[in-house]
């Protein structure tokens, strides 16, 4: 392993993947290696998120506005189905990664001396259908499971559904202390495994010709391999996202999209070329 926690250079011209075809960036998973970060890495990849953003704020605009709106969608859906709270809260860490894939080309474009275009950010997806489609079957088998748990949960500890404002108040109540404990873990192990597979597995998938699983077992190796570091990536986006939705998720037009960019060089500075 590298001891550097630094990305490749700016200035350095990346191989475009519509370009290269299938012979770029070839890969297989004992062969990608990782480089040690350090814990002042993720506040960089926060600069160079923000950075990118400030270089194209157009387009990261655009997508802030769909998270926006998606998080919209999911606060009607919450009041009308509020056994599914945890479950459908997690579609950002599902539909979130695949909003990003613009913003991810956005930053290799930048990252090659090149200029973005909004039209290129919004097809990002069309080189690399198929291991996008299957990683993205992964994590929507992985919702379905959580969102199943958390019914199960929901039906054992209540009489019956409660509603919007019902469930909020059940999370206060101490009486149901064994809800809330089996409500969070099951919570945060599904939020875990889908953060731990997924970190740096979608721009992984973009940048190089690799499979949805070795990209997936290579972003668990990382978040395995160098556990403090990477939890403080994720302490560090609930943080934000978490203030950002207080607004009347208003704060995601930017957080959203500097997130997007700081996640594409997280796997720029995590994964050797």
């Amino acid at each position: 392993m590298s001891s550097s926690d630094s990305g490749p250079p700016d200035s350095v011209n990346a191989p475009d993947p519509a370009v290269t075809g299938a012979a770029a960036h070839e890969s297989a998973g004992p062969s990608i290696e990782l480089r040690t970060l350090s814990l002042a890495a993720p506040f960089r990849w926060l600069a160079l998120g923000w950075r990118d953003f400030r270089r194209a704020p157009a387009i990261g605009l655009f997508y802030g506005g769909c998270f926006v709106l998606m998080g919209w969608m999911l606060l009607k859906v919450y009041e009308n189905a509020p056994a599914y709270m945890l479950a459908l809260s997690a579609g950002f860490l599902l539909m979130g990664p695949f909003l990003c894939l613009g913003l991810y080309r956005t930053s290799q474009r930048l990252e090659a001396g090149d200029q973005p275009d909004f039209g290129d950010s919004l097809l990002a997806w069309d080189t690399r259908t198929a291991q996008l489609g299957i990683f993205g079957f992964v994590l929507l088998v992985l919702e379905m499971l959580w969102g199943r748990v958390t019914l199960v949960l929901f039906a054992v500890s209540f009489d019956g559904m409660p509603d919007f404002k019902g469930s909020l108040l059940a999370l206060l109540d101490p009486e149901n202390l064994g809800f809330i404990v089996g409500w969070t873990l099951s919570g945060a192990f599904f939020a875990g495994l889908i953060y731990a597979i997924s970190v740096v597995a979608m721009p992984m998938i973009l940048h190089r010709q690799t499979d949805a699983i070795t990209a997936g077992l290579t972003s668990l190796r990382l978040v395995l391999g160098q556990p403090g570091v990477m939890l403080l990536w994720a302490a560090l986006i609930a943080a934000l996202v978490g203030l950002a939705l207080l607004p009347w998720f208003a704060g995601l037009l930017v957080v959203g999209p500097v997130l997007g960019h700081a996640s594409w060089h997280a796997y720029r500075a995590a994964v050797v070329d």
